[in-house]
């Protein structure tokens, strides 16, 4: 089936300036080849070896990974009436391989994908599957990758076909469509990841969050069948939607987190980049800055209000390190007790932090010793599989390299026993290091 050329966006519906033809043919239904299964060796010429296994130094659950959705992922999950709508791989006359929806189209560029690929052969351009490890988009081997890297269990967000927050869905010209596309991620999730393997996958969803009602209902269905937590735009006036600030639309949906016990994780860059000169490198300055989106997007959520209306509401800040975090809390009580803007509360809003929001850190080799102003029981890992920040397959020598010099108590907690509890997920028998 021959398409018309339309427009290659990202997940935030940017144009991508990618040279390509984009005479593009529809492939089957039916998963071909390399198109997001299990299928043949990894080009040797792509990949570097296959690493192997090195000693666990820390019992580790990974509180931001991602999975790159397969081409099947919407096959027999939409209702009949908009099957032939639902998101599908096209190729292009290039051979590439990516997502076309309600007219455009949505690549796994370089970065989404590149675990255990030769750092030469990495641009930012569409991949095809047969271009990435399986781990990315198969969940047995995915397991296999966590194996390897000492990885006991991981939370995943969505790709590029949905964005990290589900905003594709969510920002669909047709509400009926979206909202049936996100149902359809999340039983995917639950279908082929979750229930697979559930000692060793986290699962989170995504939510309609155009439509309150709608979004509610899906955390609750969610949560009924075991999701923990559930992807929300870091600043979601930045994508569409209404601000923090708007009660009717944002308190029925924080609500129904708090009362279900589902984590709300804010990912890095799920609201877009931040404003680069013209001219400038944008891959470089935009990776650079995730702390600084973290702390923005920290600071909102905080002084909406939300955390401290709700106590049992939890935030998890997703890939924005923890350098800032110490700096936030410090400022938090500048403002209270030097300046006075921060005043008018009943509660410290560095108390609200600390109670209400969780951090994540690769490594912070510089600033892990700020963890006793943060919080230890607040700070988590994660291990970005497959991204191009990703510490995969070394997670285990980074951690103990950077945190060798930290309380085994601390190091226990930071690593997976902290994640253990707010997920409410299960630690294996044998947790390391041992005391």
């Amino acid at each position: 089936m021959q398409l018309s050329p339309g427009p290659l966006v990202d997940f935030l519906g940017r144009p991508m300036n990618v040279e390509d033809s984009f005479d593009v043919a529809i492939r089957s239904a039916v998963l071909d080849e390399g198109c997001g299964r299990v299928t043949a060796a990894l080009d040797p010429a792509l990949f570097l070896p296959e690493p192997e296994a090195g000693a666990v130094w820390a019992t580790v659950i990974s509180v931001d990974d991602h999975v790159v959705e397969p081409a099947h992922l919407f096959e027999g999950r939409l209702p009949a009436t908009l099957a032939d709508r639902a998101p599908r791989i096209v190729e292009t006359t290039a051979g590439h391989q990516v997502w076309e929806f309600e007219g455009a189209r949505y690549s796994q560029v370089g970065m989404n994908a590149v675990a255990g690929r030769r750092p030469e052969t990495v641009r930012l351009e569409p991949f095809r599957f047969d271009q990435m490890r399986p781990g990315c988009f198969d969940v047995d081997a995915r397991v296999a990758d966590m194996d390897l890297n000492g990885v006991w269990a991981s939370l995943n967000f969505p790709s590029q076909i949905s964005g990290f927050c589900g905003r594709v869905f969510f920002g669909a010209e047709d509400p009926a469509l979206g909202a049936a596309c996100i149902r359809a991620w999340n039983d995917w999730l639950f279908e082929e990841w979750a229930s697979v393997h559930p000692d060793r996958i986290i699962p989170l969803g995504i939510a309609f969050l155009s439509d309150p009602d709608e979004a509610v209902a899906e955390i609750r269905r969610n949560a009924a069948r075991g999701f923990k937590a559930v992807a929300l735009p870091e600043r979601p006036h930045a994508v569409d939607l209404p601000s923090l600030w708007d009660r009717d639309h944002w308190d029925p949906i924080l609500a129904a987190c708090a009362e279900t016990s589902t984590v709300a994780c804010l990912h890095v860059g799920s609201s877009g980049m931040p404003p680069i000169p013209p001219g400038a490198p944008a891959v470089q300055i935009g990776a650079t800055l995730f702390g600084q989106m973290s702390l923005n997007a920290c600071a909102e959520w905080l002084w909406s209000g939300h955390p401290l209306r709700l106590p049992d509401l939890a935030i998890a800040m997703s890939e924005g390190g923890i350098g800032w975090v110490a700096m936030l809390l410090d400022r938090l009580d500048n403002i209270v007790d030097r300046s006075g803007y921060g005043l008018g509360w009943d509660i410290r809003p560095a108390e609200v932090l600390e109670r209400n929001f969780w951090f994540c850190t690769l490594d912070d080799p510089s600033t892990i010793d700020t963890r006793y102003r943060i919080g230890v029981g607040n700070i988590m890992v994660e291990t970005d599989y497959p991204h191009g920040d990703s510490t995969w397959p070394d997670t285990q020598a980074v951690l103990k390299s950077c945190w060798g010099h930290l309380p085994i108590d601390e190091v226990r907690a930071i690593c997976s026993g902290n994640a253990a509890a707010l997920f409410r997920h299960s630690l294996p028998d044998r947790v390391l290091p041992e005391s």
